[in-house]
């Protein structure tokens, strides 16, 4: 009881503290009301294939027109993280003011700049601004293939160079604004030669009835269509079909082997007694596992890890993760791992205190590295590629410097303090059966029978039951439809912790008949199964996309690794947690002997 008045303290404290951080970045109605001819400044961010949502470049590495001093917008934490590089643009749109034709800039192009851009239109890049917090998108150029010549295909190259914005407002409130590239005013760059641009742009303005306050609903409305709710509800259905198998399977499973192990074990009969497998274990059962260390980190950084998932679905639930709230998503990550590391202190010296009041400080040391410690390694091999490329994911030096000093100066103490807590409120390990000294032989086991075999059972039953929603999830992070619906994403992750945990209890039962003794590392292998069928769906994900090139493909199965890898330590940890209620469970029912 002390330990979970302890967690349930600390969850409601680092939940508070994660509002009041989060509702002090978000925007306010009060900031955005501007006055008839008020200049709403215009920013550009970025360029890139509309392909490679990873491979993005700061606006002005494309020859565009550019003011004469270049004004960046300062950045928050998680929109550097974002790869986002606002600057200023010589776009003047002020509040209600119709423009039509205005001349931005002209620019006489070189060779290299037509080429430049031509690879840019081959490679279907994309412009990416803001206004007044709204995101807008446009097209560099377009195609076209070349009619009048039969004998051989030719494809045209053009630029686009007039750009139509649609603004609407209420009141004094800008509600949305959209850019089109006008493809009647193109420049041919096929061929390397010296052109002279002219840039133009226009603005219209229209009023709408559109309340500020739902703005941001015009990105979410393609994930509301009814194809999706239908694919949703198929995908719910499947899921649930398979819980009431395996619930049915279970069921029998208890009722007709585990009922009669325990009435045997109750008469006390010597001759059945000898048919009950995993009573002949009950010395050995609760023997705590090898590399004790590791296995308290292991369950201290799954604890960690699911405590966050879970303050994340809460925020999402709440409003205030939302498409587009530049960097607000990965601020919540880094804030919200950070502020978590009590909680992982707290799990790994707590149980490894259970069973010795010496070496806690190793499994604390443990937890604190065995996440941290590859995702640094990826990130870093990511950064490289990116600054290799130029592209505006490479982290910039003070932006690792930041992040740093964060997890020395914060998540450290953290998880330092929770180490401390969980020894100072240590207990012993409540075990139904005392154990021996000398550990039982366990007899030999058929290749059905051993760890990975059981890996690809657990693993490809609790994939099958979420391949469909994964496909959204991989779908929203990877490309450009935005996952909306974090209630049928909820309900998913239930339904995989309730398919992790009926799995987990039955082939742990069917492991301690066979007289294995050795549950505990399997239970979190197994349990954590279904993370590699998800980086492996990940893999197939890639293949069927339309993602290309080398710096796309190390960010996808660098960021798929570390998000797999995360939910490996999750899974991992419910399983095990399920597996130990279950064993105590049923070495209470039987007579000691």
């Amino acid at each position: 009881m002390a330990e979970m008045e302890v967690n349930i303290t600390s969850l409601f404290f680092l939940f508070t503290i994660f509002l009041f951080f989060a509702r002090s970045t978000s925007s306010s109605p009060y900031n955005h009301r501007y006055e008839p001819g008020d200049l709403v400044p215009l920013f550009v961010n970025k360029v890139g294939p509309v392909n490679n949502p990873s491979e993005t470049y700061q606006y002005y590495d494309l020859p565009f027109c550019r003011p004469d001093s270049i004004i960046w917008k300062k950045e928050s934490l998680g929109e550097v993280l974002n790869g986002d590089r606002l600057a200023s643009a010589l776009y003047e749109l002020n509040f209600m003011e119709q423009k039509t034709g205005t001349i931005l800039c002209s620019k006489k192009l070189n060779g290299y700049e037509v080429a430049k851009l031509r690879n840019a239109v081959f490679n279907d890049f994309y412009f990416q601004m803001y206004y007044d917090g709204l995101p807008l998108w446009g097209y560099v150029g377009k195609i076209e293939e070349d009619s009048r010549s039969l004998s051989e295909k030719r494809s045209k190259y053009f630029l686009f160079t007039h750009v139509q914005f649609d603004a609407l407002y209420n009141g004094n409130q800008i509600i949305e604004i959209c850019a089109f590239s006008d493809p009647n005013h193109i420049v041919d760059i096929t061929e390397d030669v010296d052109i002279n641009v002219k840039f133009t742009y226009s603005v219209s303005w229209n009023e709408t009835e559109g309340q500020f306050e739902t703005r941001m609903d015009k990105y979410s409305r393609a994930s509301l269509l009814p194809v999706h709710h239908q694919i949703h509800w198929f995908s719910f259905i499947n899921s649930v079909v398979i819980i009431v198998l395996l619930m049915g399977l279970l069921v029998l499973l208890f009722m007709r082997h585990l009922k009669n192990d325990l009435m045997k074990c109750s008469d006390g009969d010597e001759e059945e007694d000898k048919e009950v497998g995993w009573k002949y274990i009950h010395g050995d059962v609760f023997r705590f596992p090898r590399n004790m260390s590791l296995f308290s980190a292991v369950l201290g950084v799954g604890n960690q890890l699911l405590t966050m998932v879970f303050f994340l679905f809460v925020l999402a639930f709440l409003g205030v993760l939302y498409p587009y709230n530049r960097g607000l998503q990965f601020t919540s990550l880094i804030l919200l791992y950070t502020l978590t590391s009590v909680v992982a202190g707290y799990t790994a010296a707590s149980f490894h205190s259970q069973f010795s009041n010496t070496g806690w400080e190793r499994s604390v040391l443990l937890s604190g590295i065995l996440y941290v410690g590859p995702v640094s390694v990826t990130i870093f091999v990511l950064n490289t590629v990116a600054a290799s490329y130029g592209a505006t994911a490479a982290l910039p030096f003070g932006t690792i410097i930041v992040i740093i000093l964060i997890y020395t100066f914060l998540a450290v103490p953290l998880l330092a303090l929770g180490g401390i807590i969980g020894y100072r409120f240590r207990s012993e390990f409540q075990a139904p059966c005392a154990t021996k000294r000398v550990p039982r032989e366990i007899p030999p086991l058929t290749w059905y029978q051993k760890t990975p075999c059981q890996m690809f059972l657990v693993g490809l039953l609790s994939f099958s039951a979420i391949a469909l929603e994964l496909h959204h999830l991989y779908a929203s992070l990877w490309g450009y439809k935005i996952y909306t619906l974090p209630g049928i994403l909820f309900v998913m992750f239930v339904v995989l912790i309730m398919l992790t945990v009926m799995l987990s209890v039955g082939l742990t039962y069917i492991q301690l008949s066979l007289e294995n003794h050795e549950w505990w590392w399997r239970s979190i292998f197994c349990g954590g199964s279904t993370a590699i069928f998800m980086f492996a769906y990940g893999i197939y994900f890639y293949i069927r996309s339309n993602m290309s090139g080398f710096m796309q493909l190390v960010f996808f199965l660098g960021y798929n690794a570390v998000m797999c890898y995360g939910f490996f330590f999750i899974f991992g940890i419910i399983s095990f947690r399920a597996s130990l209620m279950f064993v105590r469970r049923i070495y209470h029912a039987v007579k000691s002997e």
